[in-house]
């Protein structure tokens, strides 16, 4: 029997004795067992035309984020971009992607949620008609290849030293966030350089990465240049917290704008919901045990519910015309500032629509709640001083 104290596993790069088996005398990682499967093959790739329309022009704070972008692929940096919820991120990297494949480059783009990437994966595949997007997520990798790759972060232990152009959003977002098994895929993955994309990253997240020699392009800046939404702090006992999130439910469906109420767990989520369709009707809840969530998502969408009550699941990559948000119990110690940076970041992200009401009914006033706001209104007087 091989002696475990020397094994490393290829793929995690795990050496923890207490997380390796052996069969038949061999040892394997049990930390990373359940990813497992059929690994990429190295294509080589052709320069080929990337161009790409859309139906709007970009803002002048993301055409120059743009520019800044690709100046940094060319230089071999990576970039970490720090910009606010509704800003626009997607539409930042459009012309980094566009060079990357012109250039017969591998690219890829990643992020931990498989929801979000299917929503994303739909987007570029309207904007980049000419070229082949592909979509990677746990039950879904019939299909390796493609100009432009979209994946969760789990499906990246599928390419070893692959990817040219390697985009990473929501690099703060469960369950990508203090996984080293998932940071271990992204960089093992890595060829060439890499773009990361968060409205709330940790000042020590950045300050690591700036020691590694990247840079921090930072956009302060709606798309729409309008201010993001400042939180309105209800406190109360539990009781009438319910009270108050029935009330403001029924205000903001009369006036005929959708709701989002988020709470801490999914047995809270249930519960409320199972509460709230007594007074309220057209509602539903989601949370990532659904079996049906996607479908619940998609009436919502359509018009069918006009209320979800839900968990984390909706706190990133959703944009809702209208939409007005409620957080029940935002004491919770499972809400940091930045999580509720996020949730608060769901209102006013249309253009037609760039306002509306973020609520947060809490038992008490928390250092997170407080120092989220704070956030908040630093983003809008960096707004205000542009003009």
């Amino acid at each position: 029997m091989e002696n475990h104290n020397s094994f490393i596993c290829p793929i995690c790069g795990n050496t923890d004795i207490h997380s390796i088996g052996y069969l038949n005398g061999k040892p394997y990682c049990r930390r990373c067992i359940s990813f497992r499967g059929k690994e990429a093959d190295e294509p080589i790739l052709e320069p080929r035309n990337a161009d790409y329309k859309l139906n709007y022009r970009l803002s002048k704070e993301q055409k120059a984020l743009s520019r800044e972008l690709v100046r940094n692929f060319k230089d071999r940096k990576n970039s970490l971009v720090k910009a606010v919820c509704g800003s626009g991120k997607t539409e930042i990297v459009l012309s980094i992607i566009r060079y990357a494949i012109s250039k017969g480059k591998k690219v890829g783009f990643s992020c931990p949620r498989r929801d979000v990437i299917i929503e994303l994966y739909y987007r570029f595949k309207s904007i980049f008609v000419n070229n082949k997007v592909t979509l990677l997520y746990g039950g879904h990798t019939e299909e390796l290849s493609g100009d432009l790759l979209c994946l969760t972060t789990h499906q990246l232990f599928r390419y070893e030293k692959y990817f040219d152009l390697l985009i990473m959003d929501e690099i703060d977002a469960f369950p990508y966030k203090g996984s080293d098994i998932l940071e271990t895929f992204f960089f093992r993955s890595l060829k060439g350089n890499y773009v990361l994309l968060s409205a709330t990253p940790s000042k020590e997240y950045v300050e690591r990465f700036k020691k590694k020699g990247g840079e921090v392009l930072e956009l302060y800046v709606r798309f729409h240049r309008k201010p993001l939404p400042v939180p309105k702090i209800v406190k109360n006992n539990k009781s009438l917290l319910i009270l108050k999130m029935i009330k403001y439910t029924k205000e903001f469906l009369k006036a005929n704008k959708p709701v989002f109420i988020f709470t801490p767990t999914i047995d809270i989520c249930e519960n409320v919901f199972n509460l709230l369709k007594v007074f309220v009707k057209d509602g539903n809840y989601v949370h990532s045990k659904h079996p049906y969530r996607g479908k619940v998502i998609e009436d919502f969408r359509k018009g069918k519910y006009k209320y979800l009550v839900t968990t984390a699941v909706l706190e990133r990559g959703v944009t809702v015309k209208d939409l007005q948000v409620i957080i029940y119990l935002a004491d919770h110690n499972i809400y940091d500032r930045y999580s509720l940076v996020q949730i608060a970041g769901r209102v006013g992200r249309k253009k037609e629509a760039p306002e509306g009401s973020v609520i947060y009914l809490a038992r008490k006033i928390t250092v997170e709640m407080e120092e989220s706001i704070k956030d908040i209104e630093k983003s809008n007087q960096y707004l205000q001083n542009l003009f």
